[in-house]
């Protein structure tokens, strides 16, 4: 009888435990994941970047030594920090206005509307990876698909990635994964309610202007999310370039991203990768504020505050 009134105590201790716990037992996995994967080499990154460490030996403190030679002596930073930037001006804009106008296609209900959106989302789901970048190549080569298709309507193709275009062909890639950016822009237009056009049609408004005073307006709050994670995500690009180009050629495809690959695992440079980890972490918060000071000019959100 005692065991019995033990085991029932501890039955409802659990069970108590469970009741009370069971949010945090539910988010634990990702817990456990964001602390070792992401905490963790966030705070150890900082650590190395005030190191001289090459993966083989130990770290050595040599403290801002390596910010300095960032903004120095080395000769590739503001080259490729230009390119970088060059390659966002190229892939952000066009990526947003194109995944805003399927998204506006897209948007009128059809029998095979379900059918399309799969389609378009398909490219963000396979653009990152080994085979799709390959395949990319492929296809852009002096003798690939593209220029043999120019060739049968008697164009000469160009060299896809010669030094004057080579960066262009690696955005197309990046343009081309726009299903995420698109589905967000395609659930905020179905959320503009349709009383607005209603009343605009009534007023004469035809449907460009209902889509510049209506629709635009009531997505700016999508445009701005879209807008910043596109801008965060492109700073950090790396796949395409160490797939396809590896930097060149003559250094036009040669991102940040890909140098800090390149000082980290070629060069063995770890501590002064971090480095320039971080100061690629400060552009971006510059960036990221500038954008967030500047909603309030142009965003809209129903109950008139801000992100």
């Amino acid at each position: 009888m005692y065991y019995v009134m033990v085991e029932e105590k501890m039955k409802n201790v659990m069970r108590n435990i469970w009741k009370k716990n069971k949010g945090f037992i539910y988010i634990l996995p990702w817990l456990v994941g964001f602390l070792v994967f992401k905490l963790y080499p966030f705070g150890k990154s900082i650590f190395y970047s005030f190191q001289n460490y090459n993966m083989l030996t130990a770290p050595k403190f040599i403290g801002l030594k390596n910010y300095l030679t960032i903004f120095t002596t080395d000769k590739f930073f503001t080259g490729s920090l230009w390119t970088t930037i060059k390659y966002v001006l190229m892939v952000v804009p066009v990526k947003l206005a194109f995944a805003l106008l399927v998204a506006v296609l897209l948007s009128k209900t059809s029998k095979k509307t379900h059918i399309f959106r799969s389609i378009y989302y398909l490219p963000s789901i396979l653009g990152g990876s080994v085979s799709v970048a390959m395949i990319w190549k492929i296809i852009f080569s002096q003798n690939g698909v593209l220029n043999n298709l120019l060739s049968v309507i008697g164009i000469n193709g160009p060299e896809w990635f010669s030094p004057n275009l080579a960066l262009f062909t690696l955005s197309l890639l990046n343009v081309w994964q726009f299903g995420s950016t698109m589905v967000l822009f395609l659930a905020a237009i179905k959320g503009v309610p349709q009383d607005l056009y209603d009343a605009a049609t009534v007023d004469g408004v035809n449907k460009i202007g209902a889509f510049l005073k209506i629709t635009l307006p009531m997505i700016s709050s999508i445009m701005f999310f879209n807008l910043l994670m596109g801008l965060v995500n492109t700073f950090q690009e790396f796949s395409g370039t160490l797939l396809i180009t590896q930097g060149g050629p003559l250094k036009s495809t040669y991102l940040y991203g890909y140098m800090l690959y390149e000082n980290a695992f070629l060069n063995y440079k770890m501590g002064y990768a971090c480095a320039q980890s971080w100061v690629l972490f400060a552009i971006i918060m510059i960036l990221t504020s500038i954008i967030f000071r500047s909603q309030k000019h142009w965003t809209y959100y129903e109950d008139g505050g801000e992100f």
